[in-house]
């Protein structure tokens, strides 16, 4: 078949990979525009793109899909499939019916459990114990098309955003290489999607990193895992923004939430919601690089001491 890819991030490059690897007759990618990026701000190009042109691969980075202009240009690439990942602009009803078998979709998550853009990170904060990769069919509306084929993982309790993420793109690349096998051999079910199962993953945004302590020690845990690497979580003693990266609940007696109960070697023991105890272990102090707490004691500083209260 004749096939379009358009993705963006990492997430959508091990795909594309896949696909390249498995022969598919990629005829076009699409992907967003380059963006500036680093402290110079220069341009810079896409994971998805530069695999593109790694491959020698012909890249289209439009805007947007919604001009008539920018359909027509995919129009004229004939293609029979189109396969979707991360790509990051909504695909018009007149771009999905152009390919002959319309868009498929990589959907991060167990649909109809997590739709959104954020799957990935939502299943953690919400203590799901799976999650998966679903082929979709795609649709009108927001991931809500006919599923096409799973692949399931469990979420480990050490997993983070960021663990999950890989483990979840591996998992993508080779469930679009058998679905497509699948397609051609004309084994593809569909099978429509509960609505009444799904939730909403929002997209992640830094503000809500900020720790609420008087959640639960376990959901703060939890936001911690979920937030790493990016946006990350944080919390502030005075002026000083204080990021968290690691952390486990502890059995201990709690007292008034975003306390500082103590500071030892192990980590920095904070008093949550529930009369709950969370350790803090790993931490990144303003204009510093993320250390262990025994770090933080072995440099000196009379911060995250006993007593103190966090906000």
């Amino acid at each position: 078949m004749r096939i379009v890819f358009a993705g963006t991030p990492d997430f959508a490059a091990v795909a594309l990979r896949s696909l390249i690897a498995r022969g598919h007759d990629i005829i076009g990618v699409y992907t967003q525009p380059d963006r500036p990026s680093g402290r110079g701000r220069k341009l810079v190009p896409s994971p998805v793109k530069q695999l593109a042109l790694d491959n020698g691969l012909p890249v289209h980075q439009p805007e947007s899909l919604k001009p008539e202009a920018a359909q027509s240009a995919l129009a004229a690439l004939t293609p029979d499939l189109m396969v979707v990942a991360a790509y990051g602009l909504i695909l018009p009803p007149a771009v999905l019916a152009i390919p002959v078998n319309g868009c498929l979709n990589i959907h991060a998550s167990l649909l109809p459990r997590w739709r959104g853009a954020a799957p990935i990170q939502r299943a953690i904060a919400a203590g799901d114990t799976e999650t998966g990769i679903t082929i979709m069919q795609m649709a009108a509306g927001l991931d809500t098309g006919d599923m096409l084929l799973k692949r399931t993982t469990s979420i480990d309790p050490h997993d983070t955003g960021g663990s999950l993420h890989d483990r979840l793109a591996e998992m993508g690349g080779g469930a679009i290489v058998d679905a497509l096998d699948q397609l051609t051999d004309g084994n593809l079910r569909p099978e429509p999607q509960d609505d009444a199962r799904a939730c909403y993953a929002r997209k992640l945004s830094k503000a809500e990193g900020h720790i609420d302590w008087r959640w639960a020690a376990g959901d703060i845990e939890r936001l911690i895992r979920a937030f790493n690497p990016w946006p990350g979580t944080y919390t502030d003693l005075g002026d000083q923004r204080i990021r968290l990266h690691q952390a486990r609940v502890i059995e201990a007696a709690g007292g008034e939430p975003g306390t500082v109960l103590d500071r030892h070697r192990e980590g920095v023991d904070i008093a949550c919601g529930e009369d709950t105890v969370l350790r803090i272990e790993r931490l990144q102090l303003p204009g510093s690089r993320p250390q262990s707490a025994s770090d933080l004691i072995n440099g000196g500083k009379p911060v995250l001491m006993p007593r103190q209260e966090l906000h």
